[in-house]
């Protein structure tokens, strides 16, 4: 399709903004949401330069009825949405004893919550066609729970859960419709500079750190591949296997380095402004302040690939140990 239309939710900053970039450069129509007008006007006016048409809207993915309307716009004014992507996300950085219900409830709303109002707009639109693609931006961190972030990680997981449970419908119901999940490393973005935090020193990404064009490059192929899940990078790779074959040595790791891993030496400032209910103005921005330390390329491979190589190198081992074994034996 010439000029197909994609949605890319919380498109404004960091990984969102970049894959709004990739998918114009692509040849896409593209839809930008988000809540703040300032992001969006600076966003827009940079991928129109580029000669991309693009619609921006203000609205809050943690509204299903907001969320829905736009959905009806964008086919009214864009064309029939081929691809709809879920990037929008918030956090909070401190120990659970930190943290309040509300505070949990809005990560909540905004990153599991909204990912499902985007998916059943999505479907909504899709469905009579019976075409389309289904993109959630996703992380090891729905794999791999890490201490200071468990309103996070508990979304993720959670979406996780959904994308599992409807990806199973859509084959019963023998769907086109196309549903695939992107597991994410540590990216360069903004959210560390605008995301609450209750420690007392400033929140950084675990290293290895990626460029947020790493993360829209295996967006746009996950679009277009649809493979069930896409992991992206070698510490994605650890963590989803790690945990899968020794958890309790993970939870004992990263006990010990995890904490001071997602902190740098610098204090955080007493006060400063944070997304998690408002927008934040003056920072939506593509990168945020590592970009010294983030590399522009990693390794991406099919979950089904990466387990099948985790299991092929899992036979291997254990033929040479049962092949030692014997020659001691004999």
């Amino acid at each position: 399709m010439a000029e197909p239309t994609a949605v890319i939710c919380g498109a404004t900053a960091g990984v969102g903004r970049a894959t709004a970039w990739a998918f114009a450069r692509a040849g896409y129509r593209v839809a930008l949401i988000a809540r703040g007008e300032q992001g969006l006007h600076e966003t827009r006016l940079q991928i129109e330069a580029s000669g991309a048409q693009v619609l921006a809207l203000s609205v809050d993915v943690a509204d299903a009825a907001a969320l829905d309307a736009a959905a009806t716009r964008i086919e009214a004014e864009l064309g029939p949405i081929e691809v709809w992507v879920n990037a929008a996300m918030a956090t909070v950085f401190g120990p659970v004893a930190t943290l309040s219900a509300e505070e949990i409830a809005r990560v909540t709303e905004v990153t599991y919550l909204g990912s499902v109002h985007g998916i059943l707009a999505a479907l909504r639109c899709m469905r009579p066609r019976n075409r389309g693609t289904i993109v959630q931006v996703g992380s090891a961190l729905a794999y791999r729970a890490i201490p200071l972030q468990s309103a996070y990680c508990g979304a993720k997981f959670a979406i996780r859960g959904f994308i599992d449970s409807l990806r199973c419908e859509l084959i019963h119901d023998k769907s086109a419709i196309r549903l695939t999940m992107v597991q994410l490393p540590a990216h360069n973005t903004p959210q560390f500079d605008w995301a609450r935090n209750r420690m007392s020193r400033r929140a950084q990404p675990v290293p290895p750190i990626h460029t947020p064009d790493v993360a829209a490059r295996a967006i746009l192929r996950a679009a277009r591949h649809a493979p069930r899940e896409l992991w992206l990078g070698a510490a994605s790779f650890k963590a989803i296997l790690g945990t899968q074959l020794m958890p309790g040595l993970l939870d004992r790791m990263l006990a010990r380095q995890a904490w001071d891993g997602q902190l740098t030496a610098e204090p955080a400032p007493s006060e400063r402004p944070d997304n998690l209910f408002e927008p934040v103005a003056g920072l939506h921005r593509t990168d945020g302040r590592f970009t010294e330390q983030a590399v522009p390329r990693a390794v991406s491979l099919s979950a089904a690939t990466a387990s099948g190589l985790a299991v092929g190198a899992g036979a291997l081992l254990a033929l040479g140990v049962g092949l030692l074994l014997g020659r001691r034996r004999r």
